[in-house]
């Protein structure tokens, strides 16, 4: 059953096959990494498509890959800001592999999961076809085209030299996975299960389960397809079988039905998955298997209730974001995409918008393992632009292809409760939002009936999207203000917030003018040019665009409003690009919960007293300042009552009164130790402290696991602390860090959060920011211990083991 290893992108270790690949123990399907080892060139080389051509000169690497994050920032460079002031260009890949002889009579394909942008694709020099989106994955059929037990070459050119293309940080390359399918002639075709659970009660749920297969035979065939689900325990619980003719031009399309006993339901406090086996037998012989993996749930969205999981109520709490993984750049990495949900799993948050493209696969993977509902999302623009060489050239030819292919393959993750045919569309405001909002839903309900929404920017009843009947939900971005006016001004529609707050902060940063800390004034041409990207936000919560809101602000209401299904909020983690409202050199957003290296901020923390039933306590600021110097004291808490003290001394017991969700106190400083009690029902609960700290003297170095496969893909983040002599963090340490490795692996990216920082983010050393910076150390494919080692001029140095297995 190798199409485990794709569904969860497991141990690329095992998938050493050194270029030769052959078919499943019992002649089935084999669905085999196939990322490594292929040759790269940046730069134009159209000679490169022809087979004989000598590449032995270009770089090996394996994928995924992103050329762009390996680049230098430059204001020079086409994407802008906007884009990471990263370069872009025209790149090629090339790879060889063998097919064994033996295989002759069996289909061979190449699933590519995502390559931004303009791909195209050659084997043996045939021209296999061109992708322009960047997003959508795809697939090729080599069969036609493959020599057998000799070399064979693939070529992909990837041009991403137009710029700018995108609004945000694209990357550049190949930069998801590539799997070779290795089947029978008779076959499940490509995303050729469909599976739905019409009929749930508490002690039987129906499923139904659509299956497309392939012929591939010269005749009209008899074949028996056997479906069987199995529980997460992997004990079988139903299973149905069905004989067809197979028509020899169509194939067939067969429709079952099975019933599950006592079912378990997904959700997202326990997120219970099943699987379907589908095999196909064809003259009395297994001719494929193939898994799909699902969940069983149902949901609603309701105007005076809203959003319904297995009929309880809750609050979708969501954040968008955007798919860079910092300093790894745009290269998909399943244990980064997973760091990022960990994270912010523990703050409370449950749910994900895929802003505003289709996402890797991986992505949904995890939701539906760690329970987050999801807000899938297809466009940024359609047929008018946003920046001039964006996806609005493609429109006309490529639209439905790309939205039936992100609907096909993401249609049985139970974790998808929404599709969002748009963001910020700006036919929003004319006649043809109604005409293609609504073509864009026929082709949607076609094949899925999960509703659909749109995230609208411009939430009047004179927006033409809206107004088309395409959406079943309202998603509206901002506009928080006329959120109690929606039942009045969309009658029998709910509402989800698919876009919120835009609130900024720099992580650690508490003393900018007082004059910036201020919400921004509404200017009729947008925001100052002006502003200095140096004297970044405070993590005080009252920084945020003028479109916006204060992260307490959004939250409260929609709390408040029983009707408002939830919320995402831009956004969960910082993210190279767009970095509104600061001129270069800042080359990275600020509206992130979370930095660009995965530290929280502050807000981090009200959401989690706010989203979680576990205890929380948190006070900022640091405690280094001057002499005279008033303080404002935050504690974000959700224990009934709060005591500060500084030096011993009470400061103070503080409660939530009213909405507050946060508490304060006016403090002159004094050198020392500031510390917080926070208590529930008169008994001490947490205690939190920050203290005064004296000159930068050592280096702590943590690893977020100290364990990690040898697989060559599997990663450990480092955080690297800059204390005093006590221990104690230095708030505004900057010291540069360099790092040596020794062992089986390596050093794949560096960070600290800065959205200023212009160091490479490919390098071995790191300056600090405000006390932090990072390392990620990537496992090889041989076991061992690796040994990171920081040192900086006048520190202590510090080592961490990490054990490769």
């Amino acid at each position: 059953m190798n199409t485990f290893l794709k569904k969860w992108g497991l141990c690329f270790a095992l998938l050493s096959f050194s270029f030769i690949t052959t078919m499943g123990a019992n002649g089935e399907r084999n669905t085999t990494n196939f990322n490594k080892g292929w040759k790269f060139n940046l730069g134009d080389v159209p000679e490169a498509k022809n087979p004989g051509f000598d590449d032995s000169n270009w770089r090996t690497l394996n994928l995924p890959h992103d050329w762009s994050i390996e680049g230098e920032f430059s204001e020079k460079n086409p994407a802008g800001t906007g884009g990471g002031a990263l370069p872009g260009g025209i790149g090629w890949y090339r790879k060889e592999f063998t097919v064994s002889p033996s295989e002759k009579g069996k289909s061979v394909s190449i699933d590519f999961d995502g390559v931004y942008r303009n791909c195209e694709v050659w084997i043996n020099g045939h021209y296999l076809g061109i992708r322009p989106y960047g997003y959508s994955s795809f697939r090729y059929n080599l069969t036609p085209y493959l020599l057998y037990g000799k070399k064979n070459v693939i070529a992909v050119k990837v041009d991403n030299s137009v710029q700018p293309n995108s609004r945000w940080y694209s990357g550049s390359g190949i930069y998801r996975n590539v799997w070779l399918v290795y089947t029978n002639k008779v076959a499940v075709a490509h995303w050729g299960t469909y599976i739905t659970t019409p009929e749930i009660k508490t002690d039987l749920a129906r499923v139904h389960i659509i299956t497309k297969l392939n012929s591939g035979s010269a005749i009209n065939q008899p074949v028996v397809l056997k479906t069987s689900v199995y529980n997460k325990e992997g004990q079988l619980v139903g299973s149905a079988s069905s004989r067809v003719i197979l028509s020899k031009k169509t194939g067939a399309e067969i429709s079952q039905n099975l019933s599950i006993k006592d079912p378990v339901l997904w959700s997202v406090d326990r997120p219970y998955l099943y699987k379907a086996v589908s095999q196909v037998q064809c003259g009395g012989k297994l001719s494929d298997e193939y898994e799909t993996s699902f969940g069983i749930r149902h949901f609603t969205f309701d105007q005076q209730r809203g959003f319904l999981l297995n009929g309880q109520q809750i609050k979708i709490k969501g954040v968008c974001d955007h798919h860079d993984l910092g300093c790894l750049g745009a290269a998909i990495n399943t244990r980064a995409l997973e760091r990022q949900l960990e994270i912010l799993k523990a703050m409370g948050c449950n749910g994900i918008r895929t802003s505003h493209n289709p996402p890797a696969p991986e992505l949904l993977d995890l939701c539906d393992r760690m329970g987050f509902v999801v807000m899938d999302e297809a466009f940024d623009m359609w047929k008018k632009q946003k920046t001039k060489y964006d996806y609005h050239l493609d429109w006309d030819k490529w639209h439905k292809r790309d939205l039936e292919d992100m609907i096909l393959r993401d249609r049985n993750h139970p974790s998808i409760v929404l599709w969002s045919i748009g963001n910020e569309i700006p036919e929003q405001g004319s006649l043809a939002g109604d005409t293609i909002a609504r073509e864009l839903a026929s082709i949607v309900k076609k094949l899925d009936d999960r509703p659909i929404t749109s995230a609208c920017n411009h939430v009047s009843v004179d927006n033409h999207i809206i107004r088309s009947g395409a959406l079943d939900v309202v998603g509206t971005n901002y506009f928080q203000k006329r959120y109690p006016d929606f039942p009045a001004m969309f009658p029998g529609k709910p509402y989800v917030a698919s876009e919120t707050t835009s609130a900024l902060a720099t992580r650690g940063s508490y003393d900018m003018p007082s004059e910036l800390i201020r919400r921004w004034p509404v200017r009729e041409k947008g925001v100052s040019s002006k502003m200095n990207p140096d004297l970044t936000c405070s993590a005080y919560d009252n920084c945020s665009a003028p479109w916006g809101s204060t992260h307490e602000e959004t939250w409260k209401l929609v709390k408040k409003l029983d009707y408002m299904s939830g919320m995402f909020i831009w956004t969960g983690f910082d993210y190279i690009g767009e970095p509104t409202p600061y001129p270069w050199p800042a080359k990275s957003s600020y509206f992130g919960i979370i930095d660009l290296a995965g530290f929280p901020k502050d807000a981090y923390y009200m959401y989690q007293s706010e989203w979680t039933s576990k205890p929380v306590l948190h006070i900022f600021p640091h405690w280094n300042w001057n002499p005279g110097d008033t303080v404002d004291v935050w504690a974000y808490s959700n224990c009934q009552e709060v005591e500060l003290f500084l030096n011993g001394k009470s400061l103070g017991t503080k409660h939530k009164e009213g909405d507050a969700l946060h508490l304060l106190w006016r403090v002159p400083y004094i050198p020392g130790t500031l510390k917080a009690v926070g208590r529930t029902n008169g008994v001490v609960v947490l205690t939190d402290e920050v203290r005064t700290a004296n000159a930068p003297a050592r280096i702590i170095l943590s690893t977020d696991r100290s364990n990690i496969h040898a697989d060559g893909s599997d990663l450990s983040f480092v955080t690297v602390k800059i204390v005093d002599k006590n221990g104690v963090m230095v708030p505004r340490a900057g010291n540069l860090v360099k790092f040596k490795i020794e062992g089986p692996g390596f050093i794949a990216g560096v960070d600290n959060g800065n959205p200023v920082s212009l160091e490479s983010f490919k390098a071995s050393e790191r300056k600090a920011f405000n006390g932090l910076c990072l390392a990620v150390v990537q496992a090889k494919e041989n076991s061992g211990k690796i040994v990171l080692t920081a040192t900086g001029d006048g520190l202590e140095p510090a080592s961490v083991t990490i054990d490769a297995r």
